[in-house]
C-alpha cells in the first residue's frame, strides 16, 4: 500500500471526523465561551471586576481614581485519545465514509470528552490568581436552595433569580440550562412548562423542551450523579470557558506490532473552567 494512499486517508478521516465533532459530538461546546491556546502550562483568562463611581459633590475636586480589580482564572490542557485497529488494509477505505463507525466512535469519543470537561468545570473548584495557586470552590449559595424532589419549574425559577441578582445580562446573554432525561421528564408534567396558557410560544418541539424561561436547554446524562440525586445545571454563556491547545490529531499508521494492521488513532488537548461563580447555578435534582 503505498504512502500516498495512507496520507489522503488521513486527511479524509480528519476532515470527516472534525465534521462529526462539531455536528454530533460535543453537545456542551457551543454553549461556552472558547479560545485557542499554545505551550505546556495554563492559560489565563483575565477577569475584570466592578467599580462604583464616585459623586462629584464640589466644583473643581480632585480627580478620583479608583483602582479596576483584575483577577486571573487559569484552564489547563489535558489530552484525551482513542485508538482502533483495521485488520485489513484493503478496508481503509472504509473510514472515508461519513457514516464509518470509526469516523463516529472517533469524533463521539473526543466530544464526550469535552462534554465531562465542561460539566466537571463549571461546579468545581477553579484556580485563580496570578500564578493560578488559590483555589475557588462552587459557592453553596450558587446551588438553588429548594433541593427536594426532581426538576420543577419553581427550580428554575430559582435558578433564574440568581442570576439576576448577580447582574447576568440575561436579556442579552445566551443562557443554558443541562438536565437529564429524568429532569426533561419532569418538566413534562408541569403544567407550566408545557401549556400555552403560560407562555406565548409553543415550549414543546416534537414532544421535547428545547427551551422555557428563558434557558436553551442541553439534555445529557453525563451530569453528576450522587445516589439517587443528578445535578443540573444553568450557566450564561460567559461564565464558562473552553481552552483548546489542539484541536484534533488524527493518525493512520501500519502496526507491525499488530501483524501490520492499520491503527486509526485520534487526540485532542483541551480544558476548560469556571470562569465567573455567579454566572452558573446547581439544581439539586431527586431521581428517585
Amino acid at each position: 500500500m503505498s504512502n500516498e494512499i495512507l496520507d489522503w486517508s488521513v486527511i479524509d478521516y480528519k476532515a470527516t471526523v472534525e465534521h462529526l465533532l462539531q455536528q454530533r459530538g460535543s453537545k456542551f461546546r457551543g454553549a461556552v465561551m472558547e479560545d485557542s491556546y499554545h505551550g505546556k502550562s495554563g492559560a489565563a483568562v483575565n477577569q475584570i471586576g466592578a467599580v462604583t463611581a464616585e459623586l462629584q459633590t464640589t466644583r473643581h475636586a480632585d480627580t478620583p481614581l479608583i483602582e479596576t480589580p483584575h483577577d486571573k482564572r487559569w484552564v489547563f490542557p489535558k489530552t484525551y485519545r482513542w485508538a482502533d485497529l483495521i485488520d485489513d488494509t484493503d478496508k481503509l477505505k472504509v473510514i472515508a465514509d461519513p457514516t464509518s463507525p470509526y469516523a463516529i466512535n472517533g469524533a463521539m469519543s473526543i466530544g464526550r470528552a469535552i462534554d465531562d470537561e465542561i460539566i466537571s468545570a463549571a461546579t468545581g473548584t477553579a484556580l485563580t490568581g496570578e500564578d493560578g495557586d488559590t483555589s475557588t470552590a462552587f459557592p453553596a449559595g450558587q446551588t438553588a436552595a429548594t433541593t427536594a424532589g426532581g426538576m420543577t419549574v419553581a427550580k428554575l425559577r430559582e435558578a433564574m433569580q440568581l442570576l439576576i441578582a448577580a447582574e447576568v445580562d440575561v436579556d442579552n446573554e445566551p443562557l443554558f440550562c443541562a438536565i437529564g432525561a429524568q429532569q426533561h421528564d419532569d418538566l413534562l408534567g408541569e403544567t407550566q412548562a408545557i401549556s400555552l396558557d403560560y407562555t406565548n410560544r409553543p415550549v414543546l418541539v416534537d414532544g421535547r423542551i428545547k427551551s422555557f424561561m428563558g434557558f436553551n436547554f442541553i439534555d445529557s446524562q453525563r451530569l453528576a450523579l450522587s445516589g439517587t440525586d443528578r445535578t443540573a445545571i444553568c450557566w450564561a454563556k460567559s461564565g464558562i470557558h473552553l481552552g483548546i491547545w489542539n484541536d484534533l490529531n488524527v493518525n493512520i499508521t501500519e502496526r507491525p506490532d499488530k501483524n501490520y494492521s492499520t491503527q486509526v488513532y485520534v487526540k485532542a488537548t483541551f480544558g476548560a473552567t469556571r470562569v465567573e461563580e455567579e454566572k452558573v447555578v446547581a439544581i439539586t435534582c431527586s431521581e428517585a
